[in-house]
């Protein structure tokens, strides 16, 4: 199951142990203290290689046999050693045969859950035996050979909000009873009688804090009353403004800010009755006196550059977009509630939630300028710095062989550009100003973008691009590559119909993964070891650390309420990067060519797993725990094997044709 998108801190603790490179372990930052800006990543010849401690009062992991590949792409040896061939399509996935006690156990939903579709959704569970009949509220269900069952039935009405499950076998039966709660109807707003308001739906409602806005900037006016009454906003001074019946209950008007900026009420009126509810007042901005805020670390215990990140986004509690530097000085332009709005530039806004930001001592707007730049060249990277006057918003997008970089808040002054003379990675900076308050700089570089980070430092904005690996042999691709491997959740994870929970069937399947994946040459990073969890935000910092040249995350996946489980499910895996997409459609070919379930193809999505920029970075979801007979499946080793040597063989694929276009 995906992981929502919020960054969560960093936490850790290490465990080293001698191998090729240095990975930092789960919960735990390299064991020197981090500078402010992030120490480049480790030289592979020589370093160390950590791993997560088991979280406390977790069993130790028994390593799994190593597997050695044979030179048939088209058999494959599982973690205990036995042959396999590809999946056929369309052969069914084994259920082992249970013939137990009845008991009736309901997985999903949980008792009391609010169930907001209002057609169909799933219930899941088991019986303890294949020999059971079930119904559901009378209906038969299949039971499944291992005792599980997945039903699609109608959503229980809101006026007898339950399910009655009865399983019976040989004249024995088993019975439980699921009550689910259903949304909150809205308040009933009668035509006759005494007039009724919902008082509690009038917009903008004073309970949601600040509301700072421009004055001309346009404010939704609501309330719900009757379709038969008049409604009006009535101002401080006397005068008022209809507002307009959009759809039966609904009264709104969109007003200027500055018109609310005094206390002012709605009027409902119906006959002789009249209801008066007020309105929270908005503040409106002073464009004369702009009030200005630092931006604070959004993965608060992440203290280096290159892990610290303030992230923004395009509007309040949306998806995110920009990861700017902590520290830098925004001028604020509107609040809402939990929210700020800050400005990037004359013409684009961002929103934040207002914890991550502090008052700044600045009074008057600041121009950022930038001025001569130098790209050096390391062994494995080359840097891009560009002086800045002080820190700016930014963005990084990605072109087929470029970083365009855009600095939002600044000008240029950029006369020279100094280039090493032997440069594998760029191949020269141009830059133009689109705006006159906005820059965009072009990386040019000599291939397709593998990597990059940006950094702070010493008063310099540094692009750090990092040299795609080097493919000795096609034979073996992965000979000398880092891999980390995320075992995906907990926290939180899906659960199958008999209690497979997702957290160690991802655990399983990396443990799998992880012996194949160094017998083809590589090494392993994982960023879980044992059942423990591991939080989201520690994973990615976990793998830049390490210098993965690849980051794999596992998961298995599940629908919400309301979605036939029956008609979609399979293999999917998703990215962010456009970089990362070749990875992700090898990877993919890989998991459906070896667990043969339906292919339900490739995935753009903003997750956390799949936005690291160092490397390559892919989320996939092999296998949909909630459906019975792939729960089943992941519960034995073959499958296990099969959904890693799936990823196995899309590392391969991915970079074999990696090194075949250098």
């Amino acid at each position: 199951m995906r992981w929502p998108q919020r960054v969560l801190p960093l936490t850790v603790t290490l465990v080293s142990i001698a191998c090729t490179s240095a990975p930092p372990a789960t919960r735990v930052p390299a064991a020197a203290p981090t500078p402010e800006v992030a120490p480049p990543p480790a030289a592979r010849a020589g370093a160390q290689v950590t791993q997560a401690a088991p979280a406390s009062g977790s069993r130790a992991v028994v390593p799994v046999a190593p597997v050695t590949n044979p030179e048939s792409r088209n058999v494959r040896l599982t973690a205990d050693g036995r042959m396999i061939e590809p999946a056929r399509p369309g052969t069914p996935l084994d259920f082992p045969r249970v013939d137990g006690p009845l008991e009736v156990k309901v997985v999903y939903p949980r008792p009391g859950q609010v169930i907001s579709v209002r057609d169909s959704t799933f219930l899941l569970g088991s019986v303890g035996s294949a020999d059971a009949q079930l119904t559901v509220n009378g209906a038969s269900v299949p039971v499944n050979p291992n005792g599980s069952f997945l039903a699609w039935l109608p959503v229980a009405p809101r006026e007898n909000p339950r399910y009655e499950l009865v399983a019976t076998k040989n004249g024995a039966s088993a019975r439980a009873s699921l009550e689910i709660a259903h949304p909150a109807l809205p308040m009933p707003l009668p035509d006759t009688g005494r007039l009724v308001v919902d008082r509690a739906s009038a917009q903008p409602a004073a309970a949601n804090g600040k509301l700072r806005l421009r004055g001309d900037e346009r404010v939704r006016v609501s309330i719900r009353a009757p379709g038969n009454a008049t409604a009006a906003i009535h101002f401080a001074d006397g005068t008022s403004r209809a507002l307009a019946n959009g759809a039966g209950t609904s009264w709104a008007a969109e007003l200027p800010a500055r018109l609310l900026e005094r206390a002012a009420r709605i009027v409902v009126v119906r006959g002789p009755d009249s209801v008066a509810v007020p309105i929270a007042p908005v503040a409106v901005v002073d464009p004369e006196a702009p009030r200005f805020v630092e931006l604070l670390n959004s993965n608060e215990d992440a203290t280096s550059d290159t892990d610290a990140v303030t992230i923004l986004r395009p509007t309040a509690a949306g998806t995110y977009k920009w990861f700017v530097h902590p520290r830098t000085i925004v001028e604020t332009t509107g609040e809402r509630g939990d929210w700020v709005r800050v400005r990037l530039d004359a013409s684009l806004e961002a929103w934040l939630e207002a914890k991550y930001v502090r008052a700044a001592e600045r009074t008057v707007p600041v121009r950022r300028t930038l001025s001569n730049a130098r790209v050096t060249a390391a062994e494995r990277w080359s840097d891009v710095r560009i002086p800045l006057t002080e820190r700016t918003p930014f963005l990084v997008e990605e072109r087929r062989d470029a970083l365009v970089v855009t600095l939002y808040d600044a000008v240029s002054n950029l006369d020279i550009i100094n280039f090493p003379t032997n440069d594998p990675v760029v191949r020269d900076v141009s830059w133009e100003q689109v705006a006159s308050d906005r820059v965009r700089v072009t990386v040019h570089l000599r291939q397709a973008p593998y990597g990059y980070l940006t950094l702070w430092e010493r008063g310099a904005f540094v692009l750090r691009v990092r040299k795609p690996p080097l493919i000795g042999d096609a034979a073996r691709p992965l000979e000398g590559r880092v891999i980390a491997v995320d075992a995906g959740h907990p926290p939180i994870g899906s659960t199958g119909p008999t209690g497979l929970y997702e957290g160690d069937a991802t655990l399983a399947v990396a443990q799998a993964l992880q012996p194949m994946l160094e017998a083809a040459g590589a090494t392993v990073v994982m960023t879980r070891v044992a059942p423990g969890a591991v939080a989201l935000g520690d994973r990615p910092i976990i793998a830049r650390r390490a210098d993965a040249d690849v980051l794999v995350s596992i998961h298995l996946n599940a629908h919400p309420d309301g979605v036939n489980p029956y008609r979609t499910n399979g293999s999917g895996t998703y990215f962010f990067h456009d970089r990362a997409e070749p990875l992700a459609r090898a990877v993919q070919r890989g998991m459906v060519r070896w667990m043969g379930l339906r292919d339900l193809g490739v995935n753009y999505d903003n997750l956390a797993l799949a936005r690291p920029t160092w490397m390559p970075a892919i989320l996939c979801e092999g296998a949909f725990v909630i459906v019975p007979d792939q729960e089943a499946a992941l519960r034995t080793a073959e499958f296990q094997s099969r959904y890693a040597i799936g990823i196995l063989e899309g590392l391969e694929a991915y970079f074999r044709e990696l090194g075949h276009s250098r």
